[in-house]
């Protein structure tokens, strides 16, 4: 989907179906955009990032959502996450780059861990493409599996970053309420 160059209302590099979502929910995005310092530019974190980016960011380059992880274009930021010399199932390429990055966790700053595990559950739960949001959502719960945890429903992700302080207290530790 190509945006076009000039509108009346004021640009912005999220895709449209972002806005629609509560600000809680768009801020949890935006916190896993840019990744940890220290991986590999190449790595498997950086590649899966940039399928990530591309889910939620428009390509400024481009000015396009760019809806497949290896379609040309998108620069070094949503650029390719691999390059498919033929139409191929992505997820598969896709799960090997989720396989590697929970191979090197242990490498990852566990705060980056956090922020990247509740934005894919966003991700997996509110994504208008259902090929691209059941994808994510299996990645959301591969990353809680790994932790020993159970994921939340969509339900309890809605109430817990429903933009009400309230509700999120509900689910926050004493020690970090300010």
């Amino acid at each position: 989907m190509n945006i076009p160059e000039s509108t009346n209302s004021p640009a912005t590099v999220l895709q449209p179906w972002v806005s629609s979502l509560t600000m809680m929910q768009q801020t949890v995005l935006l916190t896993a955009i840019r990744g940890p310092d220290g991986v590999p530019k190449y790595g498997p974190t950086k590649m899966l990032l940039r399928w990530y980016r591309r889910c939620v960011l428009l390509s400024a380059m481009d000015r396009a959502v760019l809806s497949t992880p290896y379609d040309a274009g998108g620069g070094s930021f949503t650029g390719p996450s691999f390059f498919a010399l033929f139409s191929s199932d992505w997820r598969l390429s896709m799960d090997e780059i989720v396989a590697a990055y929970l191979r090197e966790l242990d490498a990852i700053p566990h705060h980056f861990q956090l922020h990247l595990l509740h934005a894919v559950e966003i991700v997996g739960y509110k994504h208008p493409d259902r090929a691209i949001s059941s994808w994510w959502r299996q990645v959301y719960e591969r990353l809680v599996h790994d932790m020993h945890l159970w994921p939340e429903t969509e339900e309890q992700m809605d109430r817990r970053l429903g933009d009400s302080r309230d509700q999120w207290l509900e689910r926050n530790d004493v020690a970090t309420v300010d």
